[in-house]
């Protein structure tokens, strides 16, 4: 595991940027093209916003979510509004590219079911993951059955108010890179926590072999040092 600190959220969200660039142009350069999965939350806006100003070839990049709040299309508390207001609409990604999260189909299994075939059997190469103050990260909230769902995309219980579909850890586990990106003094206990296998926290499914944790000060501030 690589942990890499920034001075603040902007500094932190361009490094975030910077590290992903760095691994799409590697896939497009190894295999012609690359399969990123982003997820939501206010945090990633700062780095989608920071990667409209990287060159990044788009038209070889497939972007997946990695979680989504069950909410109409539109609805502000949707991930996909915030992942194309502030990185969609900017880039030259071809449409056909793009593969949000089909939570408003009326049957939520089939749908879980479908995104599943869509991502296939060919792991991710990046996967985006945040945490939360309760140590949840993708949408595996705390005692949630879906942390242990054998599908690779499922459908969690009621957690803050929404339903939501997410990618189950097999899936980000399987990824070919794997990057946590946090900001904030309340997310220090958590990753120390994380660190230290301490609780059982979520974000403890999450492998650690090939993933960066991206931090600012207050959120690395309880981090165990050498």
């Amino acid at each position: 595991m690589q942990i890499i600190v920034g001075s603040d959220p902007q500094a932190t969200a361009e490094l975030a940027a910077v590290w992903t660039a760095r691994r799409i142009r590697s896939a497009v350069r190894l295999r012609g093209t690359c399969s990123l999965a982003v997820s939501g939350g206010g945090t990633p806006t700062l780095m989608f916003t920071a990667m409209t100003a990287i060159d990044i070839p788009w038209k070889n990049v497939h972007i997946f979510q990695v979680d989504e709040r069950v909410a109409p299309d539109g609805d502000p508390d949707r991930n996909a509004v915030e992942l194309t207001d502030h990185l969609l609409s900017h880039v030259a990604i071809p449409k056909r590219n793009i593969h949000l999260m089909p939570v408003t189909a009326a049957s939520l299994k089939r749908a879980c079911a479908s995104y599943s075939l869509l991502i296939g059997s060919l792991p991710l190469d990046i996967v985006h993951l945040g945490i939360g103050d309760d140590g949840h990260t993708a949408s595996w909230p705390p005692g949630d059955s879906v942390i242990d769902n054998p599908s690779p995309v499922a459908i969690t219980e009621m957690f803050n108010g929404r339903v939501r579909m997410t990618l189950t850890p097999p899936v980000v586990n399987a990824a070919r890179s794997r990057m946590l990106l946090s900001v904030g003094s309340s997310k220090a206990a958590p990753l120390a926590d994380w660190l230290l296998h301490q609780g059982d926290l979520p974000v403890q499914r999450v492998r650690r072999t090939n993933t960066t944790l991206i931090l600012d000060l207050p959120a690395a501030a309880q981090l165990p040092h050498d």
